[in-house]
């Protein structure tokens, strides 16, 4: 059996899509860095949004976390206290411009099409949250390539370290 949406939840997934949409196309085309930092705290919360309509809460609080609490915060910060940074202004090529638009007009029409031509319906709902089908999975089906993600992190966070460590003198 088909649930359909109430008027109310298509006109609020409408206006989540459309800001996430609009502040993604400020981020891209702003001239000041700040600005498109700024908007992409509409797109990153836009996005969160969009995975709560998909019954996704887990990845909905991962994003707000992770993307708006932690990457976004830090690019402010570092926008903020790099002096110079405020005053850059992103030169225009226009010669680039004719073939970006094309693409992008390319892209949308494949886009439109594919969504055109698919059947849409809303197969599942889950009863419980996805955080406890997602524990389960990590913890029985999928623990090896958890665990091995997790040492990769390991390394590469070591080696960032390794990597940024002041060089002092008898170090050389």
């Amino acid at each position: 059996m088909e649930a359909t949406p109430s008027l109310f939840v298509q006109i609020l997934f409408a206006v989540c899509a459309l800001v996430t949409v609009i502040s993604a196309a400020v981020v891209v085309f702003s001239g000041r860095i700040l600005h498109s930092a700024f908007a992409l705290f509409f797109t990153f919360c836009g996005v969160a949004a969009l995975y709560v309509f998909l019954f996704a809460d887990f990845l909905a609080v991962t994003q707000v976390l992770i993307y708006v609490g932690g990457i976004l915060i830090l690019i402010i910060f570092g926008l903020l206290l790099t002096q110079r940074i405020m005053d850059l202004r992103f030169t225009d090529q226009s010669h680039q411009r004719i073939r970006s638009v094309l693409l992008a007009v390319v892209f949308a029409a494949v886009l439109i099409g594919v969504m055109a031509g698919t059947p849409w319906r809303i197969a599942y709902q889950p009863d419980t949250p996805t955080v406890e089908i997602l524990g389960v999975s990590m913890l029985t089906q999928f623990l090896v390539p958890f665990e091995m993600a997790s040492m990769l992190l390991l390394v590469a966070l070591i080696g960032a370290v390794w990597l940024a460590r002041v060089k002092r003198k008898f170090d050389e």
